[in-house]
């Protein structure tokens, strides 16, 4: 049988050592060495032959074109939104890592999928290493949903886990979360490099090896990051982040890393009492509140992924109190709004020197492509001027550095999500491409070529249109 051993592997140089050091002896680096399992291989007796296992069998040379590319069958899953974000269902033997800020929705739509799942694909094993078993039936009473082969472990023990999903064969694997498992082996506290390190990479063999799903719940560093070393977010084939305010009812699912679809699909859902619910109109939900004749608020089409999602910008200038104005975002990058002030003082006119500037993205919703600048321009420039933008009006464009206006990707897409939604008129680039765009029934298509013309084309209804 194996025999395993503990070593500290430096994380910069590879150095060896048998014990901790503080600083490397190698390379001089401080805090690099991280403590690692090391399995030895067990020796056969002196003229035996015996034949090798499967994990030690030798491995072969296989042609590429020899090769089948015929994909494996995914399994389905029962939430559209959560599937949309995987490429269409979960891949089997794939490690899924879902990361989010404290608070957010993980644990609770983790569970919903487990249960939904469980109810299509058979029994499913859930892995609590930080709530009891009772808080977890709690909250499957307060979503209403208990099945019969929904199965809960609360365990820590890595090697403990294991042997229960050997024992149990479950259709899918929920660990949550990977910071709170440890392995015995390893004398680090569990959440360190090297546990996290080991205890993923034990998942990792066991998902290839038996071909069952398994998802994993990863922490956030203050800064938004999963927690622990950075090779855990390359070991697993998908990251996902569950990102919104946790002071506002939605949530988008992002993902950052897909080895098996594409990385451009988001998932969105409202919290509830009942749980995670699917959103299927997101522009709706964001623009169901929206007052229409109020200043300092104007309609930007983004995308979200492959999903033209209709967002509300709303924007608050005031006199300053202070010796420097104030520039505040929510939902918006704070330096690319600086950015846009800039533009708006030096090529429109707009005395915001003396002024704060407060910008929102209504709904919780985080964006940042450059298509949105026009929408925020012409909040700021509404707000300032205090006139209100053409309610019927969407905006849509990226502002230069010199008041220009530039073409954005999939204009046809965000135009056909405005007119869905009843919006009468779009203002856009004058450079934006002459194709299906200008042959829309139903939406009035304003061409402009800077950052001022949009601003008093948006203030009423009628413009030049082409």
């Amino acid at each position: 049988m194996a025999k395993t051993r503990t070593k500290y592997v430096c994380q910069q140089c590879a150095h060896e050592s048998p014990g901790y050091y503080g600083r490397c002896p190698n390379c001089g680096s401080w805090g690099t060495m991280v403590e690692t399992v090391e399995a030895s291989r067990p020796t056969a007796a002196a003229g035996s032959r015996s034949a090798p296992t499967r994990a030690e069998s030798p491995s072969s040379v296989t042609r590429l074109s020899d090769i089948s590319s015929d994909g494996e069958q995914r399994i389905p899953v029962a939430i559209d939104e959560f599937s949309r974000v995987l490429g269409g269902g979960m891949v089997p033997g794939s490690l899924v890592l879902v990361g989010g800020d404290p608070g957010i929705g993980k644990s609770t739509l983790l569970l919903q999928v487990s249960t939904l799942h469980s109810s299509l694909q058979g029994r499913v094993l859930y892995v609590s290493a930080e709530e009891s078993p009772q808080q977890i039936k709690l909250r499957a009473e307060r979503l209403r949903v208990i099945p019969d082969d929904l199965l809960v472990l609360g365990e820590t023990d890595m090697g403990q886990i294991l042997a229960h999903i050997d024992t149990v064969q479950p259709s899918m694997v929920v660990i949550d979360s990977i910071q709170t498992v440890f392995v015995p082996e390893l004398q680090s506290a569990a959440g360190s490099v090297g546990q996290v390190r080991e205890c993923t990479s034990r998942l990792m063999q066991f998902a290839k090896r038996s071909g069952i799903p398994v998802m994993i719940v990863g922490h956030v560093t203050k800064e938004g990051t999963i927690a622990g070393p950075r090779v855990l977010e390359h070991m697993v084939d998908a990251v996902l982040y569950l990102e919104g305010d946790r002071y506002h009812q939605y949530r988008v699912l992002r993902a950052v890393k897909n080895r098996f679809g594409s990385t451009d699909e988001v998932g969105v859902f409202e919290m509830t009492d009942g749980g995670m619910q699917e959103v299927s109109n997101p522009s709706q939900a964001f623009l169901q509140e929206r007052s229409g004749n109020a200043s300092g608020s104007a309609v930007a089409v983004p995308l979200e992924g492959s999903r033209p999602i209709l967002i509300e910008v709303q924007a608050l200038t005031t006199a300053t109190s202070f010796g420097n104005p104030r520039r505040t975002a929510t939902g918006f990058d704070l330096n690319r709004l600086q950015m846009l002030i800039a533009v708006l003082q030096q090529r429109v006119g707009y005395s915001l020197g003396t002024h704060d500037v407060f910008i929102n993205v209504v709904g919780g919703l985080r964006v940042g492509e450059p298509a949105v600048d026009l929408g925020v321009i012409a909040a700021v420039g509404s707000s300032h001027a205090g006139k209100p933008v053409d309610r019927h009006t969407v905006f849509i464009g990226e502002v230069g550095l010199s008041g220009e206006l530039r073409s954005v990707s999939q204009l046809d897409r965000r135009l056909n999500e405005a007119q869905k939604l009843g919006f009468k008129r779009a203002i856009i680039p004058s450079t934006a491409y002459r194709g299906p765009t200008d042959r829309l029934s139903g939406i009035e298509v304003v061409r402009v070529s800077t950052a001022r013309e949009a601003i008093e084309a948006g203030f009423t209804p009628s413009g030049r249109s082409v």
